[in-house]
């Protein structure tokens, strides 16, 4: 698979509670990238964060929070990212998506056996 060096960096950002058909969002998300042929995805898991409404989430080492921050990232051509974005407008109910110029340097896997 070939990204276009002009790529798109599309990021999900929502809630590690958040739910889609009884599986966490950020597993839905990216199970559905890679049945969509995308070129790839990954979780980011956060510290700390608030978002529109102003609630705090934190990992503190007392107390365990329940919906810790979660970010998903994806890059690709702009006419795939565009074509998983109404997937995204039914699956994310709460959060943010922003989308973004990526520059693409490399992209390539190893040889199997290496």
């Amino acid at each position: 698979m070939k990204i276009p060096e002009d790529g798109k960096l599309l990021r999900i950002f929502i809630g590690e509670s958040d739910r889609w058909n009884g599986a966490p969002l950020y597993e839905a998300i990216v199970n559905l990238a890679r049945k969509n042929g995308m070129a790839g995805a990954t979780v980011l898991k956060g510290m700390m964060g608030f978002g529109c409404k102003s609630h705090m989430h934190t990992a503190k080492i007392l107390r365990l929070s329940e919906d810790l921050p979660i970010i998903v990232e994806m890059v690709d051509s702009e006419e795939k990212i565009n074509g998983f974005l109404p997937h995204l407008d039914e699956m994310v109910r709460e959060g943010l998506i922003t989308l973004e110029k990526a520059n693409v340097i490399l992209y390539r896997a190893g040889e199997k056996g290496a």
